[in-house]
């Protein structure tokens, strides 16, 4: 029973009908006579005082019920300011969205309503609007996270109550979705995370404002380095830590990173007497959070134990190549019938020791190279020389080769002089070597074609074969140490895989370029291109400085 409040209204109320009542209760005695006028004038006193209390209290519960749907409506109205709330039905059809939820995803209203629920879930979204609704069947609610994606294709992160709706019956008649977006919160506590990580890295990190150039992080490897507390490093400048610090290299690969637009770059550094693998990469670039990630990896241990690989290297290069020298030499001799006529038998055993005895010292010569072209220590004589000359000498050395296997070597621009300063021995050292391989991946009867043209700033050689030509999938490692190609059969064919990594470093080496061009079943061409004139001091053939990654 509803709980009176004698305000005025009701205090009024009940007067009346008390007035009312006795009035009745009066009249109607004076009226009616024998047992009516004791039994009417009572019950219809009652009956008017009880119709007055009704009204009395009525009223007031239509005010209270009154100002709770008010309540109700001005709740939903501040859910929809703050929430992004959208109203779907049995069949998972969004009814109803909010200006937030628009805001939020991009969409317009049109392109929501009547829609599948599961246009605005990112991955797989119907079936994870399913499983909501598996729930909601059984009129239970869900809480999560859901990933929504936008119009633009980007996600949302939210966290979202999803409630069922009931119709007075208790029957199911859809749900009210209520979501608040968290993806900043997310993304802080991601940062937050990886900030924790790089802290612990052993390995220096850096990270630098874009446009100020300031220090904005460094992790506990770096800071140790310096022997510098939390805060000491703030606001200190890349070019600060370039003069005072060693750090020029670091310096340089964040201008040419903006300079080349590009997003990143891998040098080899020295900085505090130390050899360091440098990381840099541009992140966010142009914007308001441009940042330079810089990760610096001592690798002074590392080098330190491949200083003592290639001394070890070396030595026994070197200790293994003289005997064969000389075991080759006595092999020649005996073929060139200096100890006496040999039999049939003999000759050809001795010929396959003395073709193996020349393949083990050119692999020797090969392993001795690439020890010097990772030290820095291949030496060049420069002089000016025909490349023609080079061209003739590198065929000529490879007259055996060409004889056993049946090949034609034709040359094109060999009858001009082409004279460019150079080192000749290490350029004839590059022919033989494209002509070796031209030799070996072609068919007997096929024509290998030497070709020499004269540019504006130098002289390009090119070496085209007929052969099988090099798979697209081998072809970004064709010039990595010990290659191993799809088609390169080693034990069938010979070589180390060195050849064309030392080629390499010797043509950049002495100023120039080296590339191929080839498609699968169609032959190669292995073009190297030399300037006319080098500079003064020929480039040590170590790793470039700057590597770019677009």
């Amino acid at each position: 029973m509803p709980k009176i409040k004698f305000d005025g209204r009701t205090i009024a109320a009940f007067s009346a009908g008390l007035f009312l009542a006795v009035a009745w209760y009066t009249l109607s005695g004076a009226v009616l006579s024998g047992w009516s006028a004791e039994v009417f004038p009572v019950i219809g006193a009652v009956i008017i005082a009880a119709l007055m209390s009704a009204f009395a209290v009525r009223k007031p519960a239509t005010a209270i019920q009154h100002i709770g749907d008010v309540s109700l409506a001005q709740q939903l109205r501040l859910l929809k300011t703050h929430t992004m709330v959208n109203v779907v039905d049995t069949q998972n059809l969004l009814v109803e969205v909010n200006d937030l939820l628009l805001e939020a995803t991009g969409y317009s209203r049109d392109e929501l309503i009547g829609q599948p629920v599961s246009k605005l879930y990112a991955n797989d979204g119907t079936s994870f609007a399913d499983q909501i609704r598996a729930k909601l069947c059984s009129k239970e609610g869900w809480q999560g996270e859901t990933l929504l994606r936008r119009r633009d294709g980007s996600i949302c992160i939210t966290q979202t109550t999803v409630t069922p709706l009931l119709d007075s019956d208790g029957k199911w008649i859809g749900s009210i979705s209520a979501r608040t977006d968290i993806t900043k919160t997310v993304e802080l506590i991601a940062e937050r995370d990886i900030g924790l990580t790089l802290h612990e890295l052993r390995d220096d990190v850096w990270i630098v404002d874009e446009k100020t150039e300031t220090l904005k992080y460094m992790n506990r490897a770096a800071k140790n380095r310096f022997g510098w507390t939390p805060t000491s490093y703030t606001d200190i400048t890349l070019t600060q830590m370039a003069q005072e610090h060693d750090c020029k290299a670091i310096l340089d690969a964040c201008a040419a990173l903006k300079a080349n637009k590009e997003t990143f770059i891998k040098l080899e550094a020295h900085i505090f007497g130390t050899k360091f693998d440098v990381s840099t990469k541009w992140l966010h670039p142009n914007t308001p959070n441009g940042r330079f990630l810089i990760m610096l990896n001592d690798i002074s241990d590392r080098m330190a134990e491949e200083r003592k690989q290639a001394d070890f290297i070396s030595m026994v290069s070197h200790e293994l190549r003289s005997p064969l020298t000389s075991i080759k030499g006595a092999m020649g001799l005996l073929l060139s019938r200096a100890a006496g006529e040999l039999s049939p038998k003999a000759e050809g055993l001795l010929e396959i020791a003395h073709r193996n005895a020349d393949r083990l010292v050119l692999i020797i010569n090969d392993i001795l190279d690439m020890e010097k072209i990772s030290s820095g220590r291949l030496d060049f004589d420069i002089k000016e020389f025909d490349v023609s000359e080079m061209v003739n000498e590198a065929v000529r050395s490879n007259s055996a080769m060409q004889q056993r296997s049946g090949m034609n070597i034709r040359c094109v621009g060999v009858d001009a002089p082409h004279i460019v300063e150079t080192d000749p021995n290490r350029i004839i050292q590059v022919l033989i070597n494209l002509l070796s391989n031209a030799t070996k991946f072609s068919k007997p009867g096929d024509t290998v074609e030497v070709m020499i043209e004269s540019l504006a700033s130098g002289v390009r050689v090119s070496v085209r074969d007929e052969g099988s030509g090099i798979p697209e999938k081998d072809q970004h490692k064709l010039f990595q140490r010990f290659a191993d190609m799809t088609n390169s059969d080693r034990v069938a064919k010979g070589g180390t895989g060195l050849g064309l990594s030392i080629c390499k470093a010797i043509v950049e080496s002495l100023g120039g370029t080296i590339g191929f061009e080839s498609r699968e079943g169609e032959g190669a061409t292995f073009m190297f291109t030399l300037p006319t004139r080098i500079s003064d001091k020929v480039q040590e053939p170590v790793r470039p400085m700057l590597r770019s990654v677009g």
